[in-house]
């Protein structure tokens, strides 16, 4: 059996960008538990997507400073990216003192093992203007 060809950077792009959408799906129609368990991997900040798009948006930034200092991008691409990772850095910094409460969602409660004293729903929907 012979193994496929590697992917190209631009393949590996469409590909995980699919895979996103996939997972996308799953986790609106997983139960309780496992949805739980697809955020608290996606958000965990170290090892999870998160900080992995996060990583990479800083990246892209470095390659835009490159490329604008040298005249070939314009310098708001470079600002543009730069402050999409410093955004993105403080969403996952703001999401990790969360994640460990979704984590614990991962599983699922049976009558005999459930809280005694469940947080109360909350309709407080905070926006953020810019």
């Amino acid at each position: 059996m012979t193994n496929p060809p590697p992917l190209t950077s631009v393949q590996l792009a469409d590909d995980i960008a699919r895979q996103l959408s996939q997972l996308t799906q799953l986790l609106a129609q997983s139960p309780p538990h496992e949805a739980a368990q697809i955020l608290g991997k996606v958000l965990d900040y170290d090892e999870g997507l998160l900080g992995r798009v996060t990583d990479l948006v800083a990246t892209g930034s470095r390659f835009a400073q490159d490329n604008s200092q040298r005249g070939i991008l314009h310098p708001e691409v470079w600002l543009a990216l730069g402050r999409a990772a410093n955004e993105l850095d403080s969403v996952g910094e703001d999401l990790n003192e969360h994640t460990g409460t979704i984590k614990q969602l991962t599983t699922p409660t049976t009558p005999s093992t459930s809280p005694t004293a469940r947080p109360a729903g909350s309709a407080m929907v905070v926006r953020r203007h810019r």
